[in-house]
């Protein structure tokens, strides 16, 4: 049980941390670097799975990776670019604040529950999953829509130019 208290401190402390960062990033113009980044740091976490501790069954895998893909829906209908200034900017969104809240009330929630009948270094593995399954296509989306913008903005800036 003290595990689960830690861990629940500390998803709380990485909700806060990341509102904080989301607000800080729409000041800043968006770029490809700052969207692709965090996954691929975050892959980093897969090396867990070296280790028999926190290996997952097949049917787990795809469970985890379910939840973390339909929980990115919220993500994505959350995260929409602007442009100010010739710039490309994330927009500041309200629900997203209260949807990640949200999804780490779920979180623990789910951590309580599964706790009882799951193992601790599985349901970590688990939990892993679920937010790399989360945070790919939000950021693939992200992307996308980045760079769907940037090239209206190019093509608007070459218009101007040529008038």
């Amino acid at each position: 049980m003290d595990f689960i208290l830690i861990t629940s401190i500390g998803a709380v402390g990485v909700a806060i941390f990341a509102m904080f960062v989301r607000m800080k990033a729409a000041k800043k113009p968006a770029t490809a670097k700052k969207i692709i980044l965090p996954p691929v740091f975050m892959s980093t976490g897969a090396f867990m799975f070296i280790f028999p501790y926190f290996r997952v069954t097949p049917i787990e895998i795809v469970e985890a990776a379910s939840v973390g893909m339909l929980f990115s829906i919220l993500l994505i209908k959350t995260s929409k670019f602007e442009i100010r200034e010739n710039e490309i900017y994330l927009k500041r969104s309200k629900a997203f604040m209260y949807i990640l809240v949200g999804l780490v009330v779920i979180r623990m929630a789910g951590k309580l529950i599964l706790s009882s009948s799951i193992d601790y270094g599985e349901l970590s593995g688990m939990f892993w999953i679920l937010a790399f399954g989360m945070i790919v296509p939000w950021r693939v989306a992200m992307y996308y829509n980045f760079k769907k913008l940037q090239k209206n903005l190019y093509e608007s800036m070459e218009t101007k130019r040529t008038i």
